[in-house]
Formats: structure tokens, C-alpha cells, sequence
């Protein structure tokens, strides 16, 4: 089981991690909530029902991660040849993103939450490592940070394409981008053997 999930009876999946792996996924998950912030009304919003109405913004963020991450609905108008597409693409995007980015991000919220969450559960099996045990709900939590965490490296490594990928095998040792490379590989590992294991 070292380094890829596996189905565990019952659902769900398992993986060993040593020390060093525990403290990349959680320092990088950690990461990613900063990234994204709290919700609307920070973390403990004083009337909830004000919050699931609450609005959320309409202009794509500036962070190139976060726009990775929240993408437009309809697009990019900048492809868009004709002015006038171009602009409804921007105003359909503007109206789906008010309605729906709030929710987005408490979801990725959670699931980055569950990430850390459950590291900080384990207990030490010896030689500095645990097993991961989750269950098939905590496995699509999983699952959702893993891809974020991936879509958040490639943008930052600038990854548009199956061929980005295929360079960043050939990078040099000393290349500064290599531990960040090597992260955004291992992590498409262990996503790869977690859909496996949710498979029916």
C-alpha cells in the first residue's frame, strides 16, 4: 500500500504516508484555504440564513490560481471574435459566478478541511508513518482537494496541456520548479489510485 490508496472492506480507502508526506499534503492544504479565505461572513457568520442569500462577487478573481479554480461559467470572451458575444459571455459569466462562487468555495473550504482534519487524526504505526484510513465520504473529500491542490500547482507551474506535463518530467534537478513539479506528480499519483478505489 506505500504511496497509492487502496479499497479498504466496507468502502472507503487507505494509504501509508511516513511524516514527510503527511506534512506536504497538510502544509499544502493548509495553503489552499488561505488561498480560498473564509466564507462571506468569516468563519462563524452570526446569521446563516443571511449567508445563504448572501450574493457572492461577480468579476473573476486576479490570482491566476483562483481563477484556475474558479473558472468562468461561459468561457473566456477573450477568445470571443465578436464584441457582442463577447460581452453576454462576460454578463452570463458575472451572473452565474454572484450565485454560485460562495458555494464553490465553502465546498472546496470543506474538502481541504477534511484533508487536514484527517491527517491530524493519525496515529504514528512506527519507522515516523500512519495509515490513512477514510471512509467514501472522506474519499470524494479526498478526492476534490486533491484535484484543487493539483489545479493550484499546475497553474502556478504554468500547466495548460498534456505536453506541459510530458517537459516537466525532462526539467534539471536544479531547476527551482523541480520540488514543485515533483509535488503536482505525486499528488496526480495519489488521485489516480483514489478514483481508482471509488470505482464501482
Amino acid at each position: 500500500m506505500p504511496g497509492t490508496f487502496e479499497p479498504i472492506p466496507g468502502g472507503g480507502a487507505a494509504v501509508a504516508l511516513d511524516d514527510v508526506e503527511i506534512s506536504i499534503i497538510r502544509s499544502l492544504a493548509v495553503q489552499l484555504l488561505e488561498l480560498i479565505g473564509p466564507g462571506p461572513g468569516g468563519d462563524a457568520p452570526e446569521d446563516p440564513l443571511a449567508e445563504l442569500f448572501a450574493e457572492g462577487p461577480s468579476e473573476p478573481p486576479s490570482d491566476p490560481v483562483l481563477r484556475r479554480l474558479f473558472p468562468d461559467a461561459y468561457g473566456d470572451p477573450e477568445g470571443t471574435p465578436e464584441a457582442k458575444e463577447a460581452e453576454e459571455q462576460r454578463e452570463y459569466s458575472a451572473e452565474f459566478r454572484r450565485y454560485t462562487e460562495n458555494d464553490l468555495r465553502a465546498g472546496k473550504r470543506d474538502n481541504a478541511l477534511a484533508v487536514v482534519r484527517t491527517l491530524d487524526a493519525l496515529n504514528s504505526v512506527g519507522d515516523g508513518g500512519a495509515v490513512l484510513k477514510l471512509s467514501v465520504a472522506e474519499s470524494r473529500q479526498w478526492l476534490g482537494a486533491l484535484n484543487d491542490l493539483r489545479l493550484a500547482i499546475g497553474s502556478r507551474l504554468d500547466i495548460a496541456d498534456e505536453e506541459d506535463t510530458d517537459l516537466l518530467y525532462r526539467l534539471p534537478d536544479e531547476d527551482p520548479r523541480k520540488p514543485m513539479v515533483m509535488a503536482y506528480l505525486w499528488l496526480g499519483g495519489l488521485q489516480e489510485t483514489l478514483v481508482t478505489t471509488l470505482m464501482p
